[in-house]
């Protein structure tokens, strides 16, 4: 009876423990699962800090849309780079190496380390550079840019960085142009800035405004249209529809 009695007594400690036991697992299965979603979390905040971190590091570029550094300024246009390089006082033309390369360039004084040198951060065309001595103390050398639509953010891959959205064209330079020409150069400049913020280039804002319209002028079709399955990929809510010249729809795309 004594034994039997003992049994019955352990018996019932062990099924007191057991909730006990139970309770601690699933706070611990909690703690685990909390650990995971900060951890995910964290993981998914770590680009967007990384980006910000990266646009912070981009320097305000300078009147001519580049950036001056110890021994060298630079800018730009849409369509040029303009670099100065500063040597001795006193130099002259004959001391002078200058090596332009389509995507290379090298300055500095016969048999002497070089004064700039690197890869630079897109190619030029090097037929069409042009370098001169000015004043005896800096080497001026003008670029002809391959690719006249884009502004450049670096002089050389792997230097420092400007902002090039707040690069700006010389006024005195587009008032030259003619209508035609300042139209295209100002659309593609819109353009540019409205792809890296992420926003409809001008002939994607025309298009939709189109679209509207003509949704606005015919309800039928703008019922056929937010009621077909293609309506859920439009931007702002509207139909992507390519457009003909005549302003009519063409079809969806």
């Amino acid at each position: 009876m004594a034994i039997l009695s003992d049994y019955t007594e352990g018996d019932n400690q062990a099924q007191q423990l057991k909730p006990v036991e139970n309770t601690q697992e699933k706070e611990d299965e909690n703690q685990e699962k909390t650990q995971k979603e900060l951890d995910t979390s964290s993981c998914s905040l770590a680009p967007k800090e990384e980006e910000e971190e990266e646009e912070n590091k981009k320097l305000k570029p300078n009147k001519f849309n580049g950036l001056d550094v110890e021994n060298y300024t630079w800018g730009q246009t849409l369509q040029d780079v303009t670099i100065n390089v500063f040597v001795p006082p006193g130099t002259k033309s004959r001391f002078l190496a200058v090596d332009i390369k389509n995507n290379f360039i090298k300055v500095g004084l016969k048999n002497q380390p070089p004064i700039v040198e690197g890869e630079l951060l897109e190619p030029v065309k090097a037929d069409e550079c042009f370098w001169s001595l000015e004043d005896q103390k800096q080497v001026t050398i003008l670029m002809t840019k391959r690719n006249q639509s884009d502004w450049w953010k670096s002089l050389f891959k792997g230097g420092p960085e400007i902002d090039t959205q707040k690069a700006e064209p010389e006024p005195s330079r587009l008032s030259e142009l003619d209508l035609e020409t300042r139209s295209a150069v100002e659309k593609m400049m819109f353009d540019q800035k409205q792809k890296t913020l992420g926003k409809p280039t001008s002939d994607e804002i025309q298009n939709q405004d189109m679209v509207k319209k003509i949704m606005e002028e015919n309800p039928e079709i703008a019922k056929h249209f937010a009621n077909s399955s293609a309506n859920a990929n439009c931007k702002g809510g509207m139909p992507n529809v390519r457009m003909m010249p005549s302003g009519g729809m063409l079809g969806m795309r």
